[in-house]
């Protein structure tokens, strides 16, 4: 396969799963706000591929979301593509330029750090206009509703992330569908990953508590 093609296949591959796992893994987490897990696929794509991947498949992936599950229109499609590409391009672009364990770490953390910013803000600016609520009434939910989900969208999103790429990029690299050039973190410390399961059954528990359920 030569490498265009496989360029596509890889996009195509990521596009489906994508999709798939924001279809089938939405979770409300306040309000009208759902998490899925779609930015840790896109992210670990990202990581792998480089960061126009990252992007380039949230980009579809936002689109095919808005014309078969969402109800939000081209609007919901811009923020989901701004809140998938901070996270998971900011990550990416770190990680591609430190290629290692701190650099991930940091990639991951900086992503967290970029999407819960710039939601925050282009919620206090496009909120009003596709959900109809009043600019103050948007105001008064930025600490209550909007800072804590997008803490723990991000936060899920990091911790799956990390504990998802090694596995992946070894069971590709197995495949023969990733040459082993491309170097991932080599060691992977236990305190890291005690440290993203941590943050993953916090923000699991933190919604649960959200809707109710604890």
């Amino acid at each position: 396969m030569n490498s265009k093609a496989k360029r596509i296949t890889t996009i195509a591959m990521l596009c489906a799963i994508s999709y798939a796992v924001m279809a089938v893994g939405r979770v409300p987490v306040v309000l009208f706000l759902k998490y899925d897990p779609k930015d840790v696929i896109i992210t670990l794509g990202g990581l792998i591929w480089g960061p126009f991947t990252a992007f380039i498949v949230s980009v579809i992936v936002s689109f095919i979301e808005m014309f078969s599950v969402s109800d939000t229109g081209i609007i919901g499609c811009v923020m989901n593509i701004l809140s998938t590409c901070a996270f998971a391009c900011t990550a990416s672009i770190i990680y591609k330029k430190k290629h290692s364990l701190a650099g991930a770490t940091t990639g991951l953390l900086a992503g967290c750090l970029v999407m819960t910013s710039v939601m925050l803000i282009w919620n206090y600016l496009i909120t009003p206009f596709y959900m109809g609520y009043p600019r103050e009434a948007v105001a008064e939910l930025l600490l209550p509703a909007f800072l804590p989900f997008n803490l723990i969208k991000s936060g899920l999103n990091a911790a799956f992330t990390f504990l998802l790429y090694k596995p992946v990029i070894t069971a590709l690299r197995k495949s023969g569908y990733l040459s082993a050039s491309g170097q991932s973190p080599r060691r992977r410390h236990t305190g890291m990953i005690l440290f993203s399961v941590t943050v993953a059954v916090t923000c699991i528990l933190l919604i649960l508590s959200m809707n109710g359920i604890l």
